[in-house]
């Protein structure tokens, strides 16, 4: 028996190259064993695994192989990227510009940053198995609204330049002046105004760069964006423009550092009427420029405007306090192309880190932090001017920038700074810049001190200055008594278990989110991104400085070419829906070079994913739906009329594959000729690409430009909703037009869409250790397994829940829709109910309403063992049984176990006085754990939380005695 199992199994997979020793990372990666699958296929009707995959994958878009590197065991795997890390060379950098070094409280990176309950959780959109990463993100909504002295503040986005971006959208909606210009002020960090100026081309925006104390009559603009501190370390107070501006109705964005507002007046208090920046030193590390939390702020009238994702209080079905996300919860699956923004994945983990670094500090440990900093500037700044040297902003926090008589004698500084280990800025040819941050000593400045001023023996002197009266903050911050109570690490601990303790994330259970890919992170991945050599690199330090990480990233890319069948790779975008963003930039940019500026119009299937109308609004396109047919496949007869009507300005089509409805569609080849027999471009969203990778490639089967989601098919974890990596792959035509940098040289000439030059580049070690591990023979096999595993769960629902949509040979791809409308007429039981109810069992929900409303999407990816499978295939059919029991009128529609799913332990202790028992509420099944999961807030009044929007800490707070 044994031997015929093998042979199943193994049929196809005798090709896969081992490592010599017993502990090859794809045995460590996927779930079933050689029995589980064997069985899973006799289940299915096949023979082998071969067969089973030449039933579902055409033959027409099959590859044979990938050239990628033979496969590395865990150690081996290490070894070679500490080689790569060797390469780099981690000198302090007080180049600033946005970027500081800090100190990661060890409480943090080890009860946070490296625990699996917080980096594998998935985004809160099921909110009561989510109460504790949400009230984390609300901490950071109340620190950003706090120390801004703004109203309100959304829980992240991805980096400072693109929040400066939505910041300069926002306004534009708000405001009310008629004008279609933008000021942004000269001395913002130059990063942040490449990306606003990449942002404007196709929204019609007239960027101009100018002093905005000067220029405040000078245009008429809709708003103007400025730099609090500015990037050559100025501060100012700026209230008269906001007047000024406010009286033409326009609009004042601010960006600041929040930092320096422990010490610094509040923009909030100065008239800005949106104000963003980067959390960044708030606890992360600089990691060559991501993964960082950015923030945007705003009043309250303009909450229902804001981008991004807002944590808001609302409560649960016994009136409790309960946290969920509220008003813009997933609303491009709503407004589509209507919608605020494109994003989805934000930086939930660093924005809980920040926060988590706020509440252990507290308000008096920042304006310590802050006041050290800047006492070591004002002191440095003193002994500078007994040299005759005078900084260009009269008022600072820490940063001085200075200019010299030549570009010798900036160089001449740069060259001291490195000969002494520091890194300096290099503002311009005759401009040198330094910042001071948490780590910096007098030491440090006295070194500093030494290389500015070219005298070996100069002496750091003490100075009484303080900041000016009229830029001295004094409102009161973090009030709240979350920042006051957890300054010991016993009770930070305790607090970070807390509310770990109150989530359900995949360290405990299988998440089986349809077109999430919520896989394996595995442990041996996730180490390298905590090395020095990594972590301590700022983005914009030199080049011979960063060999390692370049080197790394070629690899990656070209390993990622090879994968997708592309010509070239960006890892700039670092999100999906920036991806998506730089890729469509890519095909305009294209179009324009041909002399076809008139190509505006992108068709999207009505199954895309709701990031790809927004995204192509952004990127000034015309959105034209797709119909699909009944199997869900792209309507073929409606895309070729609508490419025919719009040949002469069709730019492209964003198209997911396998389809969001979770089918190899068969004409995927037709389709991409379509489009380019009528001069438009084929754009792949790669939200689906678990289920090709070594099995086809889209750049061998017609597609122009593929993003890959890194945080789902290349094992970055999800964080709770982010970090996200987006790189796009693209064919050779379009490769002149993938995302540049200005300030660092990354190999590509196009316009940039992120803050750093290779985005969240910490986070791609991940990915490099998991394809060097994996090998083209494991991901292979990864993907082979990843369609067994969705194949054989639903073969199992199928009696009990009807599959929406199937491909050939009545089989899914990589994950499949199962239908629950009818329940709704049959037992009155919604798709939210069965959701909930799940909880019931230790399981988080399948994808709920996407991409057909009132059916579950579940993706259970390569894995998850058989027996995970039997265990969530169990509690589905029990279910199944419960519903079964409404139907036949044992329980009333109104009181049964999934109209009141989740139970909790209140339900537990308190009156009972309901038809079915205590047992059957929270252990409907025999042998379930003992220790369980049990959710801490029962079911969450979503509609009281919209009209009672609250997006601070309560008054009464969850973290409250026991």
């Amino acid at each position: 028996m044994r031997r015929n199992i093998e042979l199943i199994w193994h049929h196809e997979e005798s090709g896969v190259k081992e490592t010599g020793r017993n502990d090859a990372f794809h045995h460590r990666h996927i779930g079933p064993s050689s029995e589980e699958g064997a069985e899973m296929l006799a289940f299915l009707g096949y023979s082998s695994l071969d067969d089973f995959i030449a039933a579902i994958v055409p033959q027409s878009i099959r590859r044979k192989t990938m050239d990628l590197p033979d496969p590395l065991d865990e150690a081996d795997a290490l070894a070679a990227i500490r080689r790569l890390a060797r390469k780099n060379q981690p000198l302090r950098s007080l180049i600033g510009q946005g970027y500081y070094a800090c100190d990661v409280p060890a409480v943090i990176t080890r009860n946070l940053l490296e625990n699996p309950a917080w980096y594998s959780a998935y985004t809160p959109y099921q909110p009561e198995i989510a109460q504790g990463r949400l009230e984390a993100l609300l901490n950071f909504q109340t620190m950003v609204a706090d120390l801004t002295a703004m109203e309100i503040a959304n829980a992240s986005l991805l980096d400072e330049a693109s929040a400066a971006a939505e910041a300069m959208l926002l306004a534009r909606r708000l405001s009310k002046a008629e004008s279609d210009r933008f000021l942004v002020d000269g001395n913002v960090h130059p990063q942040t105004l490449a990306v606003i100026r990449t942002r404007a081309q196709y929204q019609g925006i007239d960027v101009v760069v100018g002093d905005y104390g000067a220029a405040s009559n000078a245009f008429d603009v809709f708003g103007a964006l400025l730099q609090y501190p500015d990037t050559r370390g100025g501060c100012g107070d700026f209230s008269p423009y906001a007047e000024a501006l406010h009286e033409k109705r326009a609009m004042l964005c601010v960006a600041t550092d929040l930092l320096a507002l422990t010490l610094l007046r509040a923009p909030g208090e100065m008239g800005a009427d949106i104000v963003f920046g980067n959390s960044q030193r708030f606890g992360m590390p600089l990691g060559f420029g991501g993964p960082h939390a950015a923030f945007i702020a705003t009043r309250e009238p303009f909450k229902r405007s804001m981008p991004g994702r807002l944590v808001g209080v609302s409560r649960d079905s016994r009136g409790n306090t309960a946290y969920r996300l509220a008003l813009q919860t997933r609303e491009q699956h709503i407004r589509r192309d209507k919608a605020t923004s494109n994003i989805c994945t934000a930086q939930a983990l660093p924005a809980m880190i920040a926060a988590a670094y706020a509440v252990y500090h507290g308000p008096q440990g920042l304006r310590a932090i802050a006041r050290r900093v800047y006492a070591l500037t004002a002191r440095l700044a003193a002994s500078l001017c007994d040299y005759e040297m005078t900084p260009q902003a009269a008022c600072f926090f820490d940063t001085l920038s200075y200019a010299f008589s030549d570009a010798s004698a900036a160089q001449a500084v740069i060259k001291r700074g490195l000969e002494a280990g520091l890194n300096f800025r290099r503002v311009s040819g005759t401009e040198v810049a330094l910042s001071f941050d948490e780590r910096s000593t007098a030491a440090e400045a006295e070194t500093v001190l030494r290389c500015f001023s070219g005298d070996r023996r100069a002496r750091l002197r003490e100075t009484g200055a303080e900041i000016p009266e009229r830029l001295r903050r004094s409102a009161p911050y973090l009030a709240h008594p979350v920042f006051h109570r957890y300054h010991s690490e016993t009770e930070m601990m305790r607090y970070l278990r807390k509310l770990a303790d109150c989530d359900l994330a995949l360290d405990r259970t299988m998440i089986p989110l349809g077109s999430c890919t919520m896989k394996l992170n595995g442990a041996s991945t996730l180490l390298p991104m905590s090395w020095p050599e990594f972590c301590e690199i700022h983005p914009f330090a030199p080049p011979d400085q960063t060999r390692g990480y370049r080197e790394l990233f070629m690899e990656l890319e070209a390993w990622l070419a090879q994968i997708t069948g592309c010509d070239a790779v960006s890892l700039q975008p670092n999100s999906g829906a920036q991806g998506e963003y730089a890729g469509l930039l890519a095909i305009r940019r294209y179009h324009e070079s041909r002399g076809e500026k008139e190509r505006d119009v992108c068709l999207i299937p009505a199954s895309a994913h709701g990031t790809n109308p927004a995204s192509a609004r952004l990127a000034g396109m015309q959105v034209l739906v797709v119909d699909c047919d009944e199997q869900g496949n792209v309507d073929k007869d409606d895309l070729r009329a609508k490419a025919e009507r719009h040949r002469a300005r069709l730019a492209a089509i964003m198209v997911t594959y396998p389809s969001t409805h979770g089918v190899f569609e068969e004409g995927i080849g037709d389709l991409c000729r379509i489009v380019h027999e009528a001069g438009g471009q084929v754009y792949l969203d790669g939200a689906n690409l678990n289920a090709q990778v070594g099995l086809a490639a889209p750049g061998a089967y017609g597609a122009d430009v593929c993003h890959l989601n890194l945080h789902k098919t290349f094992a970055i974890p999800h964080g709770g909703g982010g970090p996200g990596v987006g790189p796009i792959g693209v064919a050779a035509h379009l490769a002149p037009f993938l995302p540049g940098h200005g300030e660092v040289d990354n190999g590509a000439p196009g316009d940039p869409v992120s803050a750093a030059p290779w985005g969240s580049a910490l986070v791609d070690t991940i990915s490099w250790m998991y394809v060097r591990m994996m090998g083209a023979d494991g991901l292979t096999r990864a993907s082979r397994l990843a369609l067994l595993n969705a194949n054989y769960l639903a073969a199992r629902l199928r009696a009990a829940y009807p599959v929406r949509y199937s491909g050939r040979n009545g089989l899914v791809a990589h994950e499949c829709i199962v239908d629950v409308r009818h329940f709704r007429d049959s037992a009155g039981i919604s798709v939210n109910d069965i959701a909930k109810r799940l909880v019931d069992f230790g399981f988080h929900a399948p994808t709920v309403s996407f991409p057909v409303p009132g059916t579950l999407m579940i993706e259970p990816t390569e894995s998850e063992s058989k027996a995970e499978l039997d265990r969530f295939i169990a509690a589905m059919l029990k279910i199944r049984e419960e519903i079964a029991a409404v139907e036949a009128g044992k329980w009333p529609q109104s009181d049964n176990p999934l109209v009141n799913a989740p139970h909790t332990l209140a339900d537990l202790i308190g009156n009972w006085g309901r038809p079915y028992s205590r047992a059957a509420a929270v252990f409907p099944l025999s042998g379930m754990n003992p220790a369980k999961y049990v959710p801490p807030v029962n079911r969450i009044d979503e509609v009281y939380g919209d009209r009672h929007v609250v997006c601070r800490c309560p008054s009464s707070p969850l973290d409250g005695d026991d």
